[in-house]
């Protein structure tokens, strides 16, 4: 009796300790390499979204780099004002011998925007005046070339299409143009000097 008594006390003794157990801060070491870990999983998650984000395709219809669709309706006559599109950055030229050409708009000098003068009948730049023609062509100033083209596709009413070819221009042999979509992502240099 005397040992089973001893033993519920050791019993009891031992229930009431309490366990410490000591929590330690981390070393100068181990928050070194936290910081590091999380410094390169930052730089991981930035790089594929950077990649990710180029992948995809940035331009949208109706945004500069994506295509323009142009209502036949607005188009100008032949040898007309050419109609400008500030959104697309480009100008739609309706030349004398009845065909299309879209003109970029912006001058191959230095990027200045080259405004239409309607009493000169050309197009000049307000920066160090560069002059073109209503096709693009260049007439005078320090620009290297005529004005760059995008692609463009003319809709005509019967359902057929026509298609710019490099820096040509796209005849329309009288017929009526319903649309014309303009690829703003495919520019063409201009003619030379």
């Amino acid at each position: 009796m005397a040992t089973a008594a001893r033993d519920s006390a050791v019993v009891e003794r031992a229930a009431k300790k309490e366990v410490v157990v000591e929590v330690s801060a981390p070393s100068r070491r181990e928050f070194l390499y936290y910081i590091w870990g999380a410094s390169l999983v930052m730089l991981l998650g930035e790089a594929t979204a950077g990649i990710i984000w180029f992948a995809l395709p940035r331009f949208r219809e109706g945004e500069f780099g994506g295509t323009f669709t142009i209502d036949g309706a607005t188009l100008p006559e032949a040898g007309g004002v050419p109609l400008s599109v500030p959104a697309g950055r480009f100008h739609v030229s309706h030349l004398e011998d009845d065909s299309l050409l879209v003109l970029y708009g912006v001058c191959t000098h230095l990027g200045c925007l080259p405004k239409w003068g309607e009493t000169t009948d050309r197009f000049e730049c307000p920066c160090h005046g560069s002059k073109y023609e209503l096709d693009g062509s260049y007439i005078e100033g320090p620009a290297p070339r005529g004005l760059d083209r995008f692609m463009a596709t003319v809709v005509f009413d019967d359902g057929s299409t026509a298609q710019s070819e490099g820096i040509d221009s796209i005849p329309l042999n009288g017929r009526t143009v319903v649309a014309v979509r303009v690829d703003t992502g495919a520019r063409v240099n201009g003619p030379g000097r």
